[in-house]
């Protein structure tokens, strides 16, 4: 399989629903997803709803989407997203024991380096953070702490605490390195 280069003009073209752009989006991710999926999924039919699932949250996030050399990280994180969903519903619990999500790609020094440079600096960023958007963000994204829960520590609703997720993120892209992203 050839690996394709994005760029911005491949997002404009997926925003504005150009057919050929499509049928490329649908191919190429179909074939990675179903790489990546049949080492998680059970199923075809698992393996399917989650792509399709997938297809469908890229594009309805597509406007998100601010530098297009980085949309197949964008793409891929929405599959993390989905699969950790998928798991959680078929498991009723969020404990992942029949999961892996160790990539079966090795990374080379270069990756592993950029990896640690990113993770310190998202760390930096979070330091330099109001103690709570910083709670908040660890919670969520780091520790993965059920929503449901985060609100009943910080004693509000789920409405608002989309709010203050909202907020805290705009926090931490304010203080994030433009260098870094």
């Amino acid at each position: 399989m050839d690996f394709y280069t994005f760029d911005d003009e491949y997002v404009r073209r997926l925003l504005e629903r150009d057919s050929e752009t499509c049928a490329h989006f649908y191919s190429y991710f179909g074939e990675l997803l179903l790489i990546k999926l049949r080492k998680r999924l059970d199923t075809m039919q698992a393996i399917d709803d989650v792509r399709q699932e997938v297809f469908l949250r890229t594009l309805d996030k597509l406007a998100e989407v601010k530098d297009g050399r980085k949309f197949g990280s964008f793409v891929n994180s929405i599959c993390n997203y989905v699969l950790m969903e998928w798991y959680r519903i078929e498991t009723k619990s969020d404990q992942f024991a029949r999961v892996s999500f160790d990539e079966a790609t090795t990374r080379t020094t270069e990756e592993e380096l950029l990896s640690e440079e990113t993770t310190r600096t998202v760390r930096r960023t979070l330091a330099q953070l109001e103690p709570r958007d910083r709670e908040i963000l660890c919670a969520l994204f780091l520790e993965e702490v059920a929503k449901n829960e985060v609100c009943r520590k910080f004693g509000v609703d789920r409405k608002y605490l989309r709010v203050l997720v909202y907020r805290a993120k705009e926090h931490f892209r304010s203080h994030f390195p433009p260098d870094a992203r």
